[in-house]
């Protein structure tokens, strides 16, 4: 059985280029974060097409997928939103306006604060992104095929004390 050091990938050959060109650099990170940016293209541009499918873009996804996880009765203010996606208030009119004209939430006056908003997921709009999640979980394991599962848990942990590496203090 082969190990990945004998798979030879695009920034090998990148790798390889800054190695003859100057040899003094540590190219670890490079090839780190090579790698992470090829994989999170990549897979962006398959999930993007698995939610085309479904008739949504990712960012709309997003927001049906906030909606479904914040539980029954799957209702959350613009605000919280938001700061959930990390988007402008202006950014998430557009979505929720184009959501709402498909009938997959709905904006309501919210009961608790006369000058607020509550955004509702549909029943429609439940079915649909428990399709498309469903849909883009097997995707995203299907890129996995090549990890065991403990190479996958470890690659998670991994990630996620490199992420927290690169988070503000």
């Amino acid at each position: 059985m082969s190990s990945s050091k004998d798979v030879k990938d695009a920034v090998d050959a990148i790798i390889d280029q800054w190695a003859e060109a100057r040899p003094d650099l540590d190219t670890t990170a490079m090839e780190v974060f090579g790698r992470v940016y090829r994989i999170s293209r990549a897979m962006g541009d398959r999930i993007d097409k698995t939610y085309a499918r479904f008739g949504i873009a990712r960012g709309e996804f997003d927001v049906l997928a906030t909606l479904r996880r914040s539980g029954d009765p799957f209702t959350l203010s613009p605000r919280q939103l938001s700061a959930t996606l990390m988007l402008t208030t202006g950014g998430m009119t557009g979505r929720l306006d184009k959501l709402e004209r498909r009938g997959l939430l709905r904006r309501s006056p919210d009961p608790h604060d006369r000058r607020g908003l509550q955004v509702t997921l549909t029943d429609e709009g439940r079915a649909l992104v428990d399709e498309a999640v469903g849909a883009g979980l097997a995707v995203q394991t299907e890129a996995l095929a090549s990890l065991d599962k403990e190479q996958a848990g470890q690659l998670a942990d991994l990630l996620r004390q490199l992420l927290a590496g690169t988070q503000p203090s």
